[in-house]
This record gives structure tokens, sequence and C-alpha cells, in this order.
């Protein structure tokens, strides 16, 4: 499912003055695209984020996702969007301690009241494929940040979203880790997944097919990456065939 988004503004009154954080921002996100968004500090970039995340709605302009236009949308349609057609993976996981890793995974789907045997099976099988299968009694605090992140991943692909959208989810890793996170969007893209990411690393953008680039709430630049960074087939061959043996039979 394709996103389109014409002419996206968002003002905001502070006191007595008017801040316009997004001023006609347009571009559309094609079924398996995978963007990088990038900006600085006051860019607009986060207040990009919370309208494609049906987080906020637009001053004016449209968000078009599939058929459906997102900025006229009321609370409970947005609540809705949010929790069946995209999936969040945050910067600093979001992950509740006291939960399991396959009860992490199971959140979503506990607030649809959709949790039944059927959906538990399938969390299981998310935890196999970010490779944790073998941790699915495990809880935060016995995970290193990047498996706390694959976890955050797998929740995010529970609801079987249209697109995940990613807010500087390797913002809190090493270079080793970041490495792996990425090479595991880039499988889940492979695989069609769209993924819409955002972030204020050029080395992690590299690993985009495409760049939006804003300053000061107008898009700067929009264009192809060049000399795109992937990792060869035999990496992401080795995460599926660890997904596969992690994978604990349920």
């Amino acid at each position: 499912m394709a996103a389109r988004v014409r002419e996206l503004q968002k003002h905001y009154v502070l006191k007595s003055e008017t801040v316009r954080a997004l001023r006609g921002v347009s571009f559309d996100v094609p079924e398996g695209d995978y963007v990088a968004i990038m900006g600085a500090s006051g860019s607009g970039k986060s207040t990009l984020l919370n309208l494609l995340g049906c987080l906020d709605r637009p001053t004016s302009g449209s968000f078009v996702l599939g058929a459906d236009d997102v900025a006229t949308m009321t609370d409970d349609e947005l609540s809705q969007i949010r929790a069946s057609r995209i999936g969040f993976v945050f910067q600093s996981y979001n992950l509740i301690p006291q939960l399991t890793v396959v009860e992490n995974i199971e959140v979503p789907l506990y607030y649809m009241g959709q949790l039944n045997n059927k959906s538990r099976k399938r969390c299981k099988q998310l935890a196999g494929m970010v490779g944790l299968g073998d941790r699915l009694d495990h809880r935060p605090t016995q995970l290193s940040g990047g498996q706390q992140q694959r976890v955050a991943i797998a929740r995010s692909l529970v609801n079987d979203p249209y697109f995940i959208l990613a807010d500087e989810a390797t913002g809190n890793l090493d270079s080793v880790t970041t490495e792996e996170i990425l090479a595991l969007f880039q499988m889940l893209n492979d695989q069609g997944r769209t993924i819409i990411m955002v972030t204020h690393e050029d080395e992690v953008s590299q690993h985009a097919k495409r760049m939006i680039r804003l300053k000061d709430g107008e898009i700067q630049i929009d264009q192809k990456t060049e000399d795109r960074q992937t990792f060869p087939d035999d990496v992401i061959a080795k995460i599926s065939m660890d997904a596969d043996t992690s994978a604990q039979p349920v």
C-alpha cells in the first residue's frame, strides 16, 4: 500500500507566535520503498514523523494511506490506523520491563483484543525471525540493546503493517549492533516491507533506497541514495538461517 503526502503544513501557536513546523511538504512513498528522512533539529523531522505515524493531524494538506485521507480522520479512526497499518520502532525500544520477550511482542494484539493461541504462535515465530527464538522467556533487563531493538522490530510486525516507521532506531546502539539492525531492516525490505526511517546519521541513511532531507519545514532534497550501502546476500541469508534455527517449535 502506497502513501501520498500533499502540501502538508503544521503550525503551532506558542503564546503570541505561530511556528510553521512544516511548510507545504509533498512526496510519495511507493509500496516496497525504503526512505530515510533527515534534517537538523528544528527542520520539521519530528513533526513529519508524528503526522506519518497518525499521532497528530496537519494544519492543512493531505496524507493518503492507500485510499484513505488520514488527515481528515477522527481520533478513534487514527487509533485504528495506528493499530492496523503502521509498525513503530523507537530509539528507546519502549519495552515493558515486567514482560518477557514474547509478551512484549504480544502487546499490540492484547490492546486490539486479538490475542489467542494462533496469534501467540505468530508472536513466537516473529521472535524467531529476529533471532530471539531461544530467549522467549527473557525480560528486557536480560537482553542487550540490540536484542531489545530486535524485540521492538518483531513487535512492529505483529499487526502485519503496511509500513514500518523507525524513529532513530539505531541511535542508542554501537556500530556493530547498528549494522545488525540495518541488515535486519534490509531483509524486511527485500521481503516487500515499506520502511520509513528517521535518522540524523549519514551512515545509516546510506542503507535506504532514498533520502528526503528537510530544512526549515520544507523538503530540501528528495533523491535516490547514491552509492547505496547494502549487505551482501550471504549476510542476509545468514539472518534468515538464524531465524529458522532459533525459532522454537510451538
